[in-house]
């Protein structure tokens, strides 16, 4: 069965990279990105819709409708990331507007319909804070049975946070939402900091980006500089972990990497400590009821490097 897609992200510049990465496939027919939907986190939902469109025209794709959704978490103030994204979610390059424009749809309203419409099909792909798919399954409550799958990058276990030193930025951005997510029983994989630091992108990656010719390829390669200099600052190195992108790779081809299943919850409550991850590694724990999640743990990274770079070329 072809891969049909439902996108929810926050179109920062990881985000970019990953609709490029997922655009040959949809020009080629090998999936379908039936539809998009933005929330809060990299930047505002409205930005990032915007950017959406912006990515989506570069890289020849047309007709996908882009929704936006939540622009704040359920119990706690929104924040971005503009020293990571800029103030515009694609490195300040100062793009023009898109052609398109938003539709007129919430996300979590688009999330419903579309699985309603078609129960048993798509894969929800979710790269970002996990808002709009708490918000859906709040708006129906048969949600985890109308998914094919479920996809989330999010999360860290034995990787430290990249938010606090234990909670990773999707999760921490909305640890409710997340844990309503974690704990609806869908079929759901879950691409943790564990498995996407290790596919890093080094300086020779992008020295082979940068000497592309083609259109897609300098404009990857021109709103990467930011993200770069962002991860040369913070970690004193040249280079750059594309999360999204993996994630959406192990959407269409699980066969890059090696999964475990275990009940994964969010913590809540702690001053140092919410938004981190949890599992039980101990083979008697008990967790009653609560429904495992398939994690992958690890990635065949020379693969994701090539591929996302042949994508871009």
């Amino acid at each position: 069965m072809k891969t049909r897609i439902l996108l929810d992200c926050d179109t920062g510049i990881d985000d970019a990279l990953t609709l490029l990465y997922l655009a040959p496939l949809v020009r080629s027919g090998e999936i379908d990105l039936v539809a998009i939907g933005t929330v809060h986190g990299n930047v505002a939902p409205e930005t990032g819709a915007l950017n959406t469109l912006r990515v989506l025209e570069r890289a020849g794709v047309h007709d996908v409708p882009v929704a936006v959704g939540a622009g704040r978490p359920m119990a706690q103030p929104v924040e971005f990331a503009d020293e990571w994204h800029g103030t515009d979610g694609l490195g300040d390059i100062g793009l023009p507007e898109p052609a398109a424009r938003p539709a007129d749809v919430s996300a979590p309203e688009q999330i419903v319909r579309l699985a309603r419409a078609n129960p048993g099909e798509l894969t929800l792909l979710a790269v970002g804070p996990l808002t709009n798919l708490g918000i859906a399954l709040l708006l129906e409550p048969r949600l985890p049975r109308l998914f094919r799958e479920v996809v989330v990058m999010g999360g860290a276990f034995d990787h430290h946070g990249n938010i606090t030193g234990h909670a990773e930025a999707n999760v921490w951005h909305d640890p409710e939402a997340a844990e309503l997510v974690f704990a609806a029983g869908w079929p759901l994989t879950l691409v943790p900091l564990d498995v996407t630091h290790p596919t890093a992108l080094d300086g020779a990656w992008l020295d082979r980006l940068a000497a592309g010719e083609g259109e897609v390829a300098r404009f990857a390669s021109r709103i990467l500089e930011f993200y770069v200099t962002a991860y040369h600052r913070s970690l004193g190195v040249r280079g750059a972990v594309i999360h999204d992108a993996l994630a959406a790779m192990l959407a269409v081809d699980p066969s890059l990497g090696e999964y475990t299943e275990r009940p994964v919850r969010v913590e809540l409550r702690g001053d140092r400590t919410r938004g981190a991850t949890l599992w039980d590694r101990r083979r008697y724990a008990d967790d009653g009821d609560r429904p495992a999640v398939r994690v992958a743990v690890r990635a065949d990274a020379a693969a994701f490097q090539e591929r996302l770079l042949s994508s871009l070329l």
